[in-house]
């Protein structure tokens, strides 16, 4: 690997060796452990699979140079602050000049696209045996969870509902909502689960993200409502005052967004160190 590819933090760990014979192509894998993984060895922890995987930890390697989700600052302050409870974050590259083909779920006549399930398989077929080959993660529904952004948000939505036995948390951030003439409204009918079954979903849109992102988010939330999910229970949603259509506004909505999907157990007592790289000191996290 060279030099310059090293993560930017010893809990970060970049695999270029990820093969997809579904894909065509080998893809790069960031992977997030949180503080305490190494030193409590007999804990599995829950998952959190992530698009565009190069925006959300590395500034050498996001859309815009500098610029991430900073993922594992949010989610080291949360976890160490006792509101998350600790989770194992996949990071999966984007296809540079296949993305808009996998994160659409149908074809569009003038901008092609429409490989969502190919992509959806690769997820559940080869990627997630991958990860809990190397990682200690939980592989129950409820555990694991999916997520992204603009049309990783979209293809999170789809492909959370397509394949709802495997997710039992998404996190849908400004979707692309008005891809295809909005199909994706009439899939959510389509394809909610029952009532028991229904994944817990973070729903959020910046304010100044543009009108129509706006309302078709909050049309979406709506069509979500109709079809039983129910806001505060298993239902986030939420316009960001201020929100952008970009890494720096998605970065506020990390920590709000893994306290909604996975929230500490309510005896978990804050664990705020005050600087977010270092682990606490206690026999929770392995010190002796």
């Amino acid at each position: 690997m060279p030099p310059d590819q090293t993560p930017p933090h010893p809990r970060l760990h970049l695999h270029g060796d990820f093969e997809s014979e579904l894909l065509g192509e080998d893809r790069e894998i960031i992977v997030y452990i949180p503080p305490g993984y190494e030193q409590q060895r007999e804990r599995a922890y829950p998952v959190l699979y992530m698009q565009d995987g190069q925006n959300l930890f590395d500034g050498r390697t996001s859309f815009l140079p500098g610029r991430t989700w900073q993922m594992r600052e949010q989610a080291d302050a949360a976890i160490l602050a006792g509101t998350v409870e600790p989770l194992v974050i996949v990071g999966i590259y984007n296809g540079g000049d296949q993305r808009l083909a996998e994160y659409t779920p149908e074809r569009d006549w003038q901008m092609g696209g429409g490989e969502s399930d190919r992509y959806g398989l690769m997820l559940a077929r080869e990627l997630m045996p991958w990860v809990a080959e190397r990682y200690r993660v939980r592989r129950e529904r409820a555990s694991t969870g999916m997520g992204g952004s603009s049309l990783g948000g979209l293809v999170t939505l789809y492909l959370g509902l397509r394949h709802a036995q495997l997710f039992g948390k998404l996190a849908v951030l400004s979707p692309s909502v008005w891809w295809n003439h909005k199909s994706i409204l009439s899939y959510v009918s389509e394809r909610a689960p029952q009532i028991g079954e229904k994944p817990r979903l973070w729903l959020d849109v910046g304010e100044r993200e543009g009108l129509r992102t706006l309302e078709n988010a909050e049309q979406l939330n709506r069509r979500l409502a109709a079809n039983g999910w129910q806001a505060g229970k298993n239902l986030h949603f939420e316009r960001i005052e201020g929100g952008t259509h970009d890494e720096a506004s998605w970065a506020t909505r990390v920590r709000p967004m893994l306290e909604f999907l996975f929230p500490a157990a309510p005896s978990a007592l804050p664990r705020e160190q005050g600087t977010t790289g270092n682990l606490p000191q206690g026999p929770e996290f392995g010190d002796t």
